[in-house]
């Protein structure tokens, strides 16, 4: 076993039962209700700029970008948080960043003061906001759950966030029809403030970090070559970074194509999204089973075929309203199910062969290209959607996404059974 395979401290010892750990469930329950929040902005943001805004697809693809665009930060956030040692405290004042920034749209609203620029700056914060949770959320996640238990724990939080796809977007799409898309946006706020405060009642031992032996400079330079190098990590971020590519030229573009082109309402689009996010919640569930019935790998390398090829046939919904909103829900459903098994099974693998002190700094430079590249997926989307239209687009992005497994096919992965065999 190489050091880069070496155990943690709480490798040790039978898996727990997650279910009774209250540090976990509260863990959970506070990312559940975030989650919620976010398919609020996530339906809002978008319905914001193209309805009281009237923006362009271009306009909108940017709106998308700048929520990704702090990405390309992870590489120096990674390898600051790696040199902190409270990762609580910065999962919390992630969160009230993010709660901050999104009440200023309402209170602007209530001024009639909003505007695309103002629209623009608090996706970029939010994005920010994320990015800083996301590299002090590995470390904490360690620090909650020993390494036999990564798949399993990854499996029920992946659950609690497919139940915030399913009644999220139907929730949400009522709240904005009801109350506007402005106004709907005070849960997303809410949520975040629920999830500090739960967070903030969560004990957690955290070690001080060892003496740094480098710069920050040096320690994002570690970070790359680590990624970089490793061949199970090289080949999860080529995965998941052609597939995050084609799914947000997608992605991008989906709200405005069932608003405009299709004529879906905000609460047809909004219940068509929940009930395709079913699948999220199914895979999310399945990703264990399978893993332990054909192996992590195979599993993987399913879910990153199932996850993008749905999307092609996006650009072929028509007929009636009842029509088009069953066909959106059960493409939705099948990539939900895809994203799971590929997600559940990667993160388990990603934090298993990373060392315990290099979590940030990995999660820093693996998001900077895989999240990173989201915006560039983004506003291609945008620039297609533009210049050869919505629906053939869509297709591209839907076959294209299918280029992902060949990363997986390539490499250790592939064969990987279980993570003892990392």
């Amino acid at each position: 076993m190489t050091a880069i395979d070496a155990p943690t401290e709480t490798d040790t010892g039978p898996p727990p039962a997650l279910h009774r750990d209250r540090r976990f469930r509260t863990f959970c329950i506070s990312e559940t209700i975030s989650h919620f929040g976010d398919r609020i902005s996530e339906l809002a943001l978008p319905l914001i700029a193209v309805t009281l805004l009237t923006a362009t697809p271009v306009q909108v693809s940017v709106l998308t970008a700048l929520i990704w665009l702090p990405n390309l930060l992870g590489l120096f956030l990674g390898a600051w948080v790696d040199q902190r040692t409270h990762k609580r405290r910065l999962l919390i004042i992630a969160d009230l960043i993010r709660a901050a920034v999104l009440l200023s749209l309402p209170v602007a609203y209530l001024f009639d003061a909003i505007t695309l620029s103002q629209l623009y700056l608090v996706a970029l914060l939010t994005g920010f906001g994320a990015v800083l949770f996301a590299m002090a959320r590995q470390a904490f996640f360690v620090g909650l759950v020993p390494r036999s238990a990564y798949v399993d724990a990854n499996s029920k939080m992946s659950m609690s966030r497919s139940l915030s796809f399913i009644a999220g977007p139907a929730v949400g799409g009522g709240l904005v029809q009801a109350l506007s898309a402005p106004v709907a946006i005070v849960v997303d706020a809410v949520s975040f403030l629920g999830s500090a405060l739960l967070l903030s009642r969560i004990p957690v031992t955290e070690p001080p970090p060892p003496p740094s032996r480098t710069s920050t400079l040096g320690l994002v330079r570690e970070g790359l070559v680590l990624v970089l190098r490793h061949p199970v990590l090289r080949a999860a971020l080529g995965c998941t970074s052609t597939v995050n590519f084609f799914t947000f030229i997608a992605g991008a573009l989906l709200v405005l194509y069932a608003s405009r082109e299709l004529g879906l309402s905000a609460g047809a689009i909004g219940i068509a999204l929940g009930c395709g996010a079913i699948g999220g919640f199914i895979g999310a569930a399945l990703a264990p089973r399978v893993s332990r019935a054909i192996g992590l790998g195979r599993t993987a390398m399913i879910g990153a075929v199932l996850f993008p090829a749905p999307l092609a046939l996006t650009a072929l919904v028509s007929g009636p309203t009842w029509t088009k909103v069953a066909m959106l829900a059960a493409i939705e459903l099948v990539s939900s199910v895809g994203v799971m098994l590929m997600d559940v099974n990667l993160n388990a693998l990603l934090i298993a062969v990373t060392p315990a002190d290099a979590l940030g700094r990995r999660a820093g430079a693996y998001s900077a290209v895989n999240y990173g590249i989201r915006p560039l997926g983004a506003l291609v989307g945008g620039a297609l959607g533009t210049t050869i239209g919505l629906r053939p687009t869509l297709a591209i992005a839907g076959l294209g996404g299918l280029l992902a497994v060949l990363w997986l096919l390539a490499s250790p992965v592939r064969h990987i059974q279980t993570l003892d065999a990392t």
